[in-house]
């Protein structure tokens, strides 16, 4: 009787598997190296592969503290969630002592980094891998950048997904003094500087972590297609010249890609413990008009539905998320549409906000300007309660807010750059077409421009206005889900492995 056909088996590597929301601050987007987006769309994507019948298996760090802590009741649920979904045997704790009573995935010294990231990927090398004898392995960012180099020397297809580009870089004998033995794949690694001796690298030429997994790896991705675009054609200066090199060749090799990152599928209207009144695409009007008054008495706002609502759910941060260009124009908005109450709401930490608060204590904005530190319940409310969501972003490699408001009936405005350009379109009403205003020009004017259209569809009669964002609505919740990101990851294994993931 002949055998029943296994499915491939897929390990997924990863140095987060729990969600931790980029609007809590520039040390959260560090902690997460995506801005949150990584960890959400692991546990997302192992979740849904699962699922699915996939003989999928995770790797991760057993962070010890971070799981138990009771100051972090979210994180202990995410664990609990992963381990109710998949068997123990098929999720893989790396352990170590160097991660074992870190509070945060990452630590502030760069030291730490290499030292966490070498331990977890001894692990993974030394015994995990061993272990589950995997058909394809999926590292995710630079933490798992030396694996593919192994990958390649055993012929394991792997692919290589770049969340975010920090890295770091240290030489083999200093991995190799962690337990890894780097000799055995040091060829397939990435150095700063021409190597053509292992001899010659071992202690003088730094590998870079990053680029080496993209180097090492068989197919690539970005969390975004057009912001792979814009690296490959060389637009982002802060974009190092080797990775953007050697994304470029991944990209002529036909071996590069980008998949969208879906928001966590807690941020539903229709389901959101956090809004007053929930609501979906057939009844958003007057749910949002109930949860904007309980915003805007909760902050102390002048208590008007009708007051068009601008939210700000993205750090505060002037080097990516472009919070100066609104800060240049924010005068002149408030006052232009003082008749029509405009209202900013920001729901952020950052070194940006003490700006907003000055701007606000000078021109006694207060009824009109609420800045708020993160918190989870009023970012949810914000999004149930605004019409426009700001995202003016000089870079973005994926972005989630601008995806998360569209799914709450709200609509963003935002620069048209990296995974913005890929998950906007600029609104036109007359072919009942776009989710959003888009300005291509990176300056204040380029964001005045794009509120003033916004604007322009406020003052549109309430019929029209209702059709549109029911639309949206319909349309992101269609769009946006980990389903479908799932399913464009599926497809990308099939691919590299040249047979059906799930027989």
């Amino acid at each position: 009787m002949k055998s029943k056909q296994k499915n491939p088996r897929v390990l997924i590597v990863t140095p987060e598997v729990t969600y931790l929301p980029d609007r809590m601050g520039n040390l959260a987007n560090f902690l997460t190296a995506k801005a949150g987006g990584l960890a959400d769309v692991s546990a997302a994507l192992i979740s849904a592969l699962f699922h699915q019948g996939a003989d999928v298996h995770v790797a991760l760090p057993d962070y010890r503290a971070i799981f138990k802590d009771r100051l972090a009741p979210f994180l202990r649920k995410e664990r609990r969630t992963l381990r109710r979904v998949m068997p123990d045997d098929r999720v893989h704790l790396a352990e170590d002592r160097a991660f074992y009573y870190l509070n945060r995935v990452y630590s502030n010294y760069g030291g730490d980094n290499i030292r966490i990231a070498l331990a977890f990927q001894r692990e993974v090398i030394n015994n995990i891998v061993p272990r589950v004898q995997p058909d394809l392995i999926h590292c995710n960012d630079w933490m798992t950048g030396l694996i593919p180099a192994m990958a390649r020397e055993i012929g394991i297809p792997c692919l290589f997904t770049v969340h975010n580009i920090h890295t770091v870089k240290t030489t083999l004998d200093h991995i190799e003094d962690r337990g890894i033995d780097a000799a055995a794949f040091w060829s397939h690694l990435y150095y700063i500087a021409y190597a053509d001796a292992y001899e010659k690298a071992r202690e003088n030429i730094p590998v870079d972590f990053l680029v080496s997994g993209v180097f090492a790896a068989h197919f690539v991705n970005t969390v975004s297609g057009h912001f792979l675009k814009e690296i490959v054609e060389g637009r982002h200066s802060f974009v190092e010249s080797h990775l953007q090199q050697e994304l470029a060749n991944k990209a002529a090799a036909g071996c590069a890609a980008g998949i969208i990152n879906a928001p966590d599928p807690g941020f539903n209207p229709s389901e959101d413990e956090f809004l007053p009144v929930r609501y979906d695409a057939d009844d958003h009007d007057p749910a949002k008009k109930e949860n904007k008054k309980a915003l805007q008495k909760m902050l102390g706002l002048l208590e008007d539905e009708t007051a068009p609502i601008f939210f700000w759910p993205s750090r505060l941060d002037p080097v990516q998320k472009g919070c100066q260009l609104l800060a240049d124009i924010f005068y002149h908005v408030i006052s232009k549409y003082w008749q029509q109450n405009l209202q900013v709401v920001f729901v952020a930490n950052g070194d940006y906000q003490h700006v907003f608060h000055n701007i606000v204590n000078h021109h006694q904005f207060h009824q009109r300007v609420a800045v708020c530190d993160f918190s989870e319940r009023l970012e949810h409310l914000s999004y149930g309660a605004a019409d426009f969501v700001l995202m003016p972003s000089r870079f973005e490699p994926c972005g989630l807010p601008q995806m998360i408001c569209q799914l709450y009936g709200a609509l963003p405005v935002a620069h048209d750059t990296g995974g913005l350009h890929d998950t906007v379109v600029h609104f036109n009403g007359k072919d009942d077409a776009g989710s959003g205003f888009l300005f291509e020009t990176y300056s204040a004017d380029g964001l005045m421009w794009a509120m003033d259209r916004a604007m322009d569809f406020y003052q549109q009669p309430a019929e029209f206005r209702q059709r549109q964002i029911s639309r949206v609505m319909r349309q992101a919740r269609a769009t946006f889900n980990h389903d479908v990101n799932a399913r464009e990851y599926i497809d990308l294994y099939e691919k590299m492995l040249e047979r059906p993931l799930i027989h």
